[in-house]
């Protein structure tokens, strides 16, 4: 089966290089999540994919932030958060949070219709998770935000996905 492979790289003990460690994340399906803040440090939102559960009781979520964005600084600033999922259409509202942060902050919720939650804003027909910020780990280059979560929005939609560097949506197997 190892022939079938296109490169397989075996590692004993030392680190992999970081070129090949992030051709192999691409790999890695992940739903497109944007993490908003809104307190008094102000309101930013990022494009994510490094979210996931992290405990059910109580229940709690990790995400996962370059330490030096202006969202990190904002979400340990106003030590809360909530976590976006973004339905399978959204793939303009997941490219307008991503990447570098504009002057104003407020340019990437320009044009959408927001609803107010008590730990960041709420996007349009996003699954949301609402959390109060409970611990934050700096990580080499990352913060490990780990938060409680307070509320929760289920939207229902199916959710879009990022994989091989484009957004994807998820559909069933047939049979």
């Amino acid at each position: 089966m190892a022939n079938d492979r296109e490169s397989l790289v075996t590692v004993s003990g030392a680190v992999v290089d970081s070129d090949a460690f992030l051709a192999a994340m691409r790999q890695v399906a992940a739903t497109v999540t944007v993490v908003t803040t809104d307190g008094p440090a102000g309101r930013a939102g990022a494009t994510v994919s490094a979210f996931t559960s992290l405990s059910a009781d109580p229940p709690s979520v990790i995400v996962c932030l370059r330490a030096d964005s202006r969202i990190a600084r904002t979400v340990l600033d106003n030590r809360a958060f909530c976590v976006n999922v973004l339905p399978e259409d959204a793939v303009n509202v997941a490219r307008a949070f991503a990447g570098p942060s504009p002057d104003d902050p407020a340019d990437r919720f320009r044009d959408l219709e927001i609803a107010y939650g008590a730990h960041g804003p709420l996007l349009p027909r996003a699954t949301s998770f609402s959390c109060a910020l409970m611990e934050h780990v700096l990580h080499n280059t990352h913060a490990i935000c780990i938060g409680s979560v307070r509320a929760l929005a289920v939207a229902g939609e199916k959710p879009l996905t990022y994989l091989s560097g484009d957004y994807h949506r998820v559909r069933p197997h047939e049979g």
